[in-house]
């Protein structure tokens, strides 16, 4: 089920969430047993640091450039790109500048 977004209305994934200064900001729009989807906006310099997550972790980048480590090996992705992070793999996200994504892990 969807939650803090509006339905059957037109809108940009990357609007649902703003940029605050020395932080990441999380909005999550589905979350139960099967599969969650977050969007995310990261200040320059921020970044979650290494984990592994429990499902398949798919990144799509909708604004910015972020730097995305999946198992010791570095991959640098701009607006439109997409990442899947495998189940279980230590991974990392940093912000080379503003960046936005969407993350869907399915479990």
């Amino acid at each position: 089920m969807y939650k803090n977004i509006e339905k059957q209305t037109k809108l940009s994934l990357k609007d649902q969430v703003q940029y605050q200064a020395g932080q990441v900001v999380s909005k999550t729009l589905v979350q139960n047993e099967k599969v969650s989807m977050t969007i995310f906006s990261f200040d320059k310099g921020e970044e979650i640091s290494t984990h592994a997550a429990p499902g398949d972790a798919m990144v799509t980048v909708l604004e910015g450039k972020g730097r995305f480590t999946v198992g010791g090996e570095v991959f640098y992705l701009e607006a439109g790109d997409t990442l899947i992070m495998p189940k279980d793999i230590p991974h990392a996200v940093f912000g080379e500048e503003q960046f936005k994504m969407q993350l869907v892990v399915s479990f």
